[in-house]
């Protein structure tokens, strides 16, 4: 693949920049930063070992920047002043070792964009739920009239925003991958909605690995500063002990009564940033339904009051919320049988919390690349609610092993196709048939994305 090259015009005002950027990866992080490093003047040139995309070869194109596919020539990279990595590639590429044995700054396209602006940020991690609470305390302060953007592991890139918007706060959903890289940023609200084991490949199969990972999402944070954790999660209080945050702690809590922070109370939750100071509403109110979404509901309501946000204002926007594609979404109800898309869940516990949420018997479609799944926290709700695993994936050994004596009725398929016609065959009128697959999608699909859009696809075609 060929490099592109720049006008003349252009590398002569890139060289007068403050130094050489190298980008690794051209995907939505990795062109965004592109944008952002060519307009501070830097000389910005951009690696990806896979293949660029027609959409992002087009974006790089119009931008004057060089770029390399499908390689990384390393005379090209390792003169790096600074080098912005894309979430997905591990620590462990060659290319990556190489730049850290030579001293090379490598960081995160967050970390970079987050020097170029003076918004407040809103930074939300957490093995499960980050994605719906970001996009739904988003929308809460978006309808408050406040002059907000959405980045980071959803939509846009931040280093795109924050080079052509002026945003006076970003609501940012943060992944591991991301905080792995991130060493200066701080964010202003951090919320930490849960550690559940989750993407164990890139962390030495360690748990601990994994949530120290996840409390960076604290690091540099002053006592001005506010922190929102769930108050139930084990580990979240395990990982909190041993980092001892100093931030402003908001707990949320379904089981207890918190002095400050989110409860629950008999159906209701009470969310009290001050002690005189609290919104109160019914969870049957609230447009996210299921145990989870409880929590994920009085995270985005603890950020809404820490910034004053009028009661009035949050109650109608938990209330009117809308959830994103492939999260426990509906397809259709086909002869008295509900289809229900939830290929987001790309690990065991977001399984759980699906299978937590259902009411009625379930013909379970699950499986692809399993990420070291332990399958036990599972074992309890199989056995109570699902009649039938339908497997999706290319190996499934490990899920028959994990659940043959909890179910009857275990097949493998190999196509979405296949997969909705066999679970719609199991089930009958009353029935749920879930896609909850608690593995990554890469074996068969591209992405989550494509797996859900091929089985809502197959679905409409029954």
């Amino acid at each position: 693949m060929s490099t592109n090259n720049i006008t003349s015009s252009n590398t002569k005002s890139a060289m007068t920049g403050q130094g050489r950027v190298v980008i690794l990866g051209a995907g939505e992080s990795g062109v965004g930063a592109a944008k952002l490093a060519q307009a501070k003047g830097f000389e910005v040139f951009v690696s990806d070992y896979g293949v660029i995309t027609d959409k992002y070869k087009a974006a790089l194109e119009k931008l004057g920047v060089p770029f390399e596919s499908e390689k990384h020539t390393e005379e090209l990279i390792l003169n790096a002043t600074e080098v912005i990595k894309s979430p997905g590639i591990p620590s462990t590429a060659p290319i990556v070792k190489k730049l850290v044995a030579q001293g090379i700054p490598v960081i995160s396209e967050i970390e970079f964009a987050k020097r170029y602006t003076h918004a407040k940020t809103i930074c939300i991690t957490g093995s499960n739920g980050k994605s719906t609470t970001s996009l739904l305390t988003y929308h809460i302060l978006k309808n408050a009239g406040l002059n907000v953007g959405l980045a980071g592991n959803i939509g846009q890139s931040f280093a795109a925003q924050v080079a052509t918007e002026d945003y006076e706060y970003y609501v940012l959903e943060i992944s591991s991958f991301m905080l792995d890289d991130m060493f200066e940023f701080k964010a202003d609200i951090a919320v930490l909605l849960n550690i559940t084991p989750d993407h164990l490949d890139r962390y030495d199969y360690k748990l601990e690995n994994y949530a120290a990972s996840k409390m960076r999402i604290v690091q540099n944070q002053t006592a001005a500063d506010v922190f929102i954790y769930c108050a139930d999660d084990e580990e979240s209080l395990k990982a909190i002990t041993l980092i001892k945050p100093i931030a402003k702690a908001f707990p949320f809590s379904i089981t207890k009564k918190v002095a400050i922070g989110a409860y629950l109370e008999k159906n209701t939750i009470h969310i009290l940033t001050e002690p005189n100071n609290q919104l109160t509403m019914s969870i049957s109110d609230l447009a996210l339904q299921g145990k989870h979404n409880i929590y994920n509901s009085m995270a985005s309501g603890i950020v809404s009051k820490v910034l004053e946000l009028r009661n009035e204002t949050i109650r109608e926007s938990m209330g009117n919320f809308k959830n994103i594609e492939h999260r426990l979404e509906h397809v259709a109800k086909i002869s008295g049988i509900d289809f229900i898309n939830d290929s987001k869940a790309t690990n065991v516990n977001s399984t759980w919390y699906a299978l937590e949420s259902m009411t009625s018997d379930v013909v379970l479609i699950m499986g692809g690349v399993d990420k070291g799944n332990d399958y036990n926290m599972l074992k309890d709700l199989v056995k109570s609610k699902v009649k039938a695993i339908v497997c999706l994936g290319k190996d499934n050994k490990r899920i028959h092993d994990a659940f043959e004596d909890d179910v009857e009725v275990i097949v493998n398929t190999f196509s979405a196709d296949e997969a909705a016609q066999i679970a719609f065959h199991l089930a009958k009128r009353g029935d749920a048939v879930l896609l909850s697959p608690a593995c990554a999608s890469f074996d068969l699909f591209k992405n989550y994305e494509d797996r859900g859009n091929q089985f809502k696809a197959a679905v409409r075609e029954l």
